[in-house]
Protein backbone atom coordinates (compact mmCIF):
# COMPACT_ATOMS: atom_id res chain seq x y z
CA UNK A 1 0.00 0.00 0.00
CA UNK A 2 1.10 3.35 -1.09
CA UNK A 3 -0.21 6.15 0.91
CA UNK A 4 0.04 10.38 0.91
CA UNK A 5 -1.47 13.03 3.16
CA UNK A 6 -4.75 14.89 2.02
CA UNK A 7 -5.47 17.88 3.90
CA UNK A 8 -6.13 16.38 7.83
CA UNK A 9 -6.18 12.65 6.59
CA UNK A 10 -3.80 10.00 5.66
CA UNK A 11 -4.92 8.42 2.49
CA UNK A 12 -4.04 4.81 1.47
CA UNK A 13 -4.59 3.32 -1.97
CA UNK A 14 -2.77 0.25 -4.14
CA UNK A 15 -1.72 -0.26 -7.82
CA UNK A 16 -1.88 -3.05 -9.38
CA UNK A 17 -1.70 -3.77 -13.13
CA UNK A 18 0.16 -1.62 -15.90
CA UNK A 19 -2.35 -0.32 -19.05
CA UNK A 20 -4.88 2.66 -19.17
CA UNK A 21 -5.49 4.03 -15.69
CA UNK A 22 -8.15 2.81 -14.04
CA UNK A 23 -9.77 3.48 -10.36
CA UNK A 24 -12.06 1.82 -8.57
CA UNK A 25 -13.58 3.12 -5.58
CA UNK A 26 -15.19 0.66 -2.95
CA UNK A 27 -18.56 0.87 -1.36
CA UNK A 28 -19.60 1.48 2.55
CA UNK A 29 -18.31 0.28 5.12
CA UNK A 30 -15.69 -2.09 3.33
CA UNK A 31 -11.78 -1.17 1.98
CA UNK A 32 -10.13 -1.25 -1.75
CA UNK A 33 -9.70 -5.32 -1.10
CA UNK A 34 -13.88 -4.96 -2.28
CA UNK A 35 -12.44 -5.03 -5.58
CA UNK A 36 -10.12 -7.86 -5.11
CA UNK A 37 -12.34 -10.40 -7.10
CA UNK A 38 -13.28 -8.24 -10.15
CA UNK A 39 -9.10 -6.93 -10.51
CA UNK A 40 -8.43 -10.23 -11.70
CA UNK A 41 -10.29 -9.66 -14.96
CA UNK A 42 -8.76 -6.38 -15.44
CA UNK A 43 -5.10 -6.26 -14.40
CA UNK A 44 -3.58 -7.77 -17.01
CA UNK A 45 -5.06 -5.02 -19.48
CA UNK A 46 -5.03 -1.47 -16.97
CA UNK A 47 -3.41 0.06 -14.38
CA UNK A 48 -5.37 0.09 -11.48
CA UNK A 49 -5.39 2.35 -8.98
CA UNK A 50 -7.49 1.09 -5.71
CA UNK A 51 -8.02 3.75 -2.50
CA UNK A 52 -9.20 3.33 0.80
CA UNK A 53 -11.72 6.25 1.10
CA UNK A 54 -11.20 8.72 3.78
CA UNK A 55 -12.21 6.94 6.99
CA UNK A 56 -12.03 2.86 5.49
CA UNK A 57 -9.87 0.29 5.62
CA UNK A 58 -6.32 2.11 6.20
CA UNK A 59 -6.87 5.58 5.49
CA UNK A 60 -8.17 8.10 8.04
CA UNK A 61 -10.86 9.78 9.29
CA UNK A 62 -9.82 13.43 9.28
CA UNK A 63 -11.64 15.76 11.53
CA UNK A 64 -15.75 16.31 11.24
CA UNK A 65 -17.64 14.24 8.73
CA UNK A 66 -16.30 12.70 5.77
CA UNK A 67 -18.54 15.21 3.03
CA UNK A 68 -18.16 13.98 -0.46
CA UNK A 69 -15.79 17.43 -1.51
CA UNK A 70 -13.22 15.24 0.74
CA UNK A 71 -13.47 12.74 -0.77
CA UNK A 72 -13.33 13.78 -4.38
CA UNK A 73 -10.33 15.82 -3.64
CA UNK A 74 -8.75 12.69 -2.02
CA UNK A 75 -9.08 10.82 -5.05
CA UNK A 76 -7.47 13.66 -6.80
CA UNK A 77 -4.51 14.05 -4.99
CA UNK A 78 -3.98 9.65 -5.53
CA UNK A 79 -4.32 10.68 -9.03
CA UNK A 80 -1.27 13.18 -8.76
CA UNK A 81 0.57 10.78 -6.61
CA UNK A 82 -0.08 7.98 -9.10
CA UNK A 83 1.08 10.73 -11.41
CA UNK A 84 -2.22 10.39 -13.75
CA UNK A 85 -3.76 13.05 -15.36
CA UNK A 86 -6.84 11.34 -16.26
CA UNK A 87 -8.45 8.02 -16.28
CA UNK A 88 -11.70 5.87 -15.90
CA UNK A 89 -13.56 5.55 -12.67
CA UNK A 90 -15.63 2.91 -11.23
CA UNK A 91 -17.46 3.48 -8.02
CA UNK A 92 -19.83 1.38 -5.86
CA UNK A 93 -22.19 2.39 -3.59
CA UNK A 94 -20.79 5.58 -2.19
CA UNK A 95 -17.77 5.33 -4.59
CA UNK A 96 -20.78 6.15 -7.12
CA UNK A 97 -21.62 9.46 -4.40
CA UNK A 98 -17.63 10.58 -4.62
CA UNK A 99 -17.69 9.95 -8.36
CA UNK A 100 -20.77 12.59 -9.21
CA UNK A 101 -18.58 15.17 -6.42
CA UNK A 102 -15.32 14.56 -8.57
CA UNK A 103 -17.22 15.06 -11.77
CA UNK A 104 -18.48 18.14 -11.08
CA UNK A 105 -15.08 19.23 -9.84
CA UNK A 106 -12.75 17.33 -11.63
CA UNK A 107 -15.04 16.27 -14.86
CA UNK A 108 -11.70 17.18 -17.20
CA UNK A 109 -9.97 14.05 -15.26
CA UNK A 110 -12.52 11.87 -16.61
CA UNK A 111 -12.56 9.60 -19.67
CA UNK A 112 -15.40 6.79 -18.92
CA UNK A 113 -17.90 6.12 -15.43
CA UNK A 114 -18.98 2.89 -14.30
CA UNK A 115 -21.80 4.04 -12.05
CA UNK A 116 -22.54 0.43 -9.69
CA UNK A 117 -25.21 0.10 -7.18
CA UNK A 118 -25.26 4.12 -6.61
CA UNK A 119 -28.23 6.69 -7.00
CA UNK A 120 -27.69 10.21 -7.80
CA UNK A 121 -30.51 11.38 -5.50
CA UNK A 122 -29.96 12.71 -1.96
CA UNK A 123 -31.06 11.01 1.53
CA UNK A 124 -34.66 11.69 1.83
CA UNK A 125 -35.59 13.33 5.15
CA UNK A 126 -36.34 9.82 7.07
CA UNK A 127 -33.62 8.55 5.64
CA UNK A 128 -31.01 11.61 6.68
CA UNK A 129 -32.72 11.12 10.10
CA UNK A 130 -32.00 7.36 10.12
CA UNK A 131 -28.29 7.61 9.10
CA UNK A 132 -27.62 10.28 11.58
CA UNK A 133 -29.36 8.43 14.31
CA UNK A 134 -27.29 5.10 13.20
CA UNK A 135 -24.00 7.49 13.27
CA UNK A 136 -25.01 8.78 16.75
CA UNK A 137 -26.16 4.50 18.15
CA UNK A 138 -22.75 3.26 16.40
CA UNK A 139 -20.92 5.58 18.69
CA UNK A 140 -22.72 4.67 21.99
CA UNK A 141 -22.71 0.27 20.93
CA UNK A 142 -20.16 0.07 18.75
CA UNK A 143 -19.37 -1.52 15.34
CA UNK A 144 -20.37 -4.99 15.63
CA UNK A 145 -24.65 -4.50 15.91
CA UNK A 146 -24.52 -1.78 12.99
CA UNK A 147 -22.46 -4.53 10.93
CA UNK A 148 -24.55 -7.33 11.23
CA UNK A 149 -27.93 -4.95 10.95
CA UNK A 150 -26.22 -4.18 7.67
CA UNK A 151 -25.66 -6.95 5.96
CA UNK A 152 -28.64 -8.31 4.78
CA UNK A 153 -29.53 -4.29 3.39
CA UNK A 154 -25.68 -4.27 1.53
CA UNK A 155 -25.87 -8.26 0.21
CA UNK A 156 -28.36 -9.69 -2.18
CA UNK A 157 -31.00 -12.15 -0.30
CA UNK A 158 -29.82 -14.80 -2.70
CA UNK A 159 -26.16 -14.45 -1.08
CA UNK A 160 -27.30 -13.97 2.66
CA UNK A 161 -29.56 -17.58 2.61
CA UNK A 162 -26.85 -19.28 0.52
CA UNK A 163 -23.31 -17.74 1.16
CA UNK A 164 -21.92 -17.59 3.79
CA UNK A 165 -18.53 -17.14 2.95
CA UNK A 166 -19.18 -14.30 0.64
CA UNK A 167 -20.88 -12.56 3.48
CA UNK A 168 -18.26 -13.62 5.70
CA UNK A 169 -15.13 -12.18 3.45
CA UNK A 170 -17.33 -8.91 3.31
CA UNK A 171 -17.59 -8.47 7.14
CA UNK A 172 -13.43 -9.39 7.34
CA UNK A 173 -13.46 -5.73 5.51
CA UNK A 174 -15.93 -4.31 7.56
CA UNK A 175 -14.73 -4.33 10.82
CA UNK A 176 -11.68 -2.53 10.16
CA UNK A 177 -13.52 0.19 10.43
CA UNK A 178 -14.09 1.72 13.94
CA UNK A 179 -17.58 3.70 15.90
CA UNK A 180 -16.08 7.01 14.95
CA UNK A 181 -15.14 6.23 11.14
CA UNK A 182 -18.80 4.67 11.02
CA UNK A 183 -20.25 7.81 12.14
CA UNK A 184 -18.54 10.00 10.63
CA UNK A 185 -18.61 8.46 6.73
CA UNK A 186 -23.10 8.02 8.20
CA UNK A 187 -22.84 11.63 8.22
CA UNK A 188 -21.12 12.77 5.37
CA UNK A 189 -23.50 10.97 3.50
CA UNK A 190 -26.25 12.51 5.19
CA UNK A 191 -25.18 15.72 3.79
CA UNK A 192 -23.90 14.56 -0.24
CA UNK A 193 -25.73 16.84 -2.71
CA UNK A 194 -28.16 16.05 -4.96
CA UNK A 195 -26.27 14.71 -8.14
CA UNK A 196 -29.86 14.52 -10.28
CA UNK A 197 -29.07 17.59 -12.19
CA UNK A 198 -25.64 16.19 -13.01
CA UNK A 199 -26.97 13.85 -14.92
CA UNK A 200 -27.19 15.08 -18.12
CA UNK A 201 -24.02 16.81 -17.68
CA UNK A 202 -21.99 13.53 -18.16
CA UNK A 203 -20.87 13.36 -21.73
CA UNK A 204 -18.11 10.61 -21.23
CA UNK A 205 -19.37 6.83 -22.30
CA UNK A 206 -20.34 5.62 -18.94
CA UNK A 207 -21.86 2.11 -17.71
CA UNK A 208 -24.86 1.88 -15.19
CA UNK A 209 -24.40 -1.67 -13.11
CA UNK A 210 -27.26 -2.42 -10.81
CA UNK A 211 -27.49 -5.60 -8.41
CA UNK A 212 -31.08 -7.26 -9.02
CA UNK A 213 -31.61 -7.82 -5.27
CA UNK A 214 -30.37 -3.84 -4.57
CA UNK A 215 -32.82 -2.43 -1.82
CA UNK A 216 -30.93 0.73 -1.59
CA UNK A 217 -29.88 1.33 -5.01
CA UNK A 218 -32.72 -0.12 -6.92
CA UNK A 219 -32.89 -1.53 -10.73
CA UNK A 220 -35.44 1.48 -10.95
CA UNK A 221 -33.02 3.88 -9.69
CA UNK A 222 -30.54 2.13 -12.63
CA UNK A 223 -33.12 2.61 -15.03
CA UNK A 224 -33.29 6.40 -14.25
CA UNK A 225 -29.44 7.09 -14.66
CA UNK A 226 -29.97 5.28 -18.07
CA UNK A 227 -32.40 7.87 -19.37
CA UNK A 228 -30.83 11.11 -18.01
CA UNK A 229 -27.03 10.07 -18.55
CA UNK A 230 -26.78 10.27 -22.72
CA UNK A 231 -25.72 7.26 -24.19
CA UNK A 232 -24.96 5.05 -21.30
CA UNK A 233 -26.16 1.52 -20.91
CA UNK A 234 -27.55 -0.65 -17.84
CA UNK A 235 -26.76 -3.70 -17.18
CA UNK A 236 -28.94 -5.88 -14.00
CA UNK A 237 -26.85 -8.51 -12.20
CA UNK A 238 -28.67 -11.32 -10.75
CA UNK A 239 -28.91 -12.79 -7.87
CA UNK A 240 -26.74 -9.67 -6.04
CA UNK A 241 -27.43 -7.00 -4.12
CA UNK A 242 -25.85 -3.59 -3.05
CA UNK A 243 -22.55 -5.71 -3.38
CA UNK A 244 -23.12 -6.87 -6.95
CA UNK A 245 -19.45 -6.50 -7.53
CA UNK A 246 -18.40 -8.42 -4.64
CA UNK A 247 -21.38 -11.27 -4.65
CA UNK A 248 -21.36 -12.10 -8.90
CA UNK A 249 -17.22 -10.93 -9.82
CA UNK A 250 -16.81 -13.29 -12.30
CA UNK A 251 -19.99 -11.28 -13.87
CA UNK A 252 -19.66 -7.72 -13.19
CA UNK A 253 -15.75 -8.30 -14.05
CA UNK A 254 -16.73 -9.76 -17.59
CA UNK A 255 -18.91 -6.52 -18.23
CA UNK A 256 -16.65 -4.19 -16.73
CA UNK A 257 -13.92 -5.53 -19.10
CA UNK A 258 -15.93 -5.26 -21.93
CA UNK A 259 -16.85 -2.07 -21.02
CA UNK A 260 -13.22 -0.74 -20.56
CA UNK A 261 -12.37 -2.26 -24.09
CA UNK A 262 -14.52 -0.32 -25.94
CA UNK A 263 -13.51 2.92 -24.35
CA UNK A 264 -10.02 2.93 -23.54
CA UNK A 265 -8.22 0.50 -25.92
Amino acid sequence: MEHLRSDDAEIFYEIRGSGPPVVLLHPFPCDHEFWNPVAVALESRYRLILPDLRGHGDSAIGEGPALMAKHATDVARVLDAADVGRAAFVGCSIGGYTLFEFWRRFRDRVTALALCDTRPQPDTAEARSNRLQAAATVLEQGTELFLEAMIPKLMGRTTVATRPDVVAGALVMMRKMSAEDISQVQRGMADRPDSVPDLKTINVPTLIVIGEEDTFSTPADGEFMRQNIAGSHLKVIPKAGHYAPWEQPELVGKILRQFLDGVLT
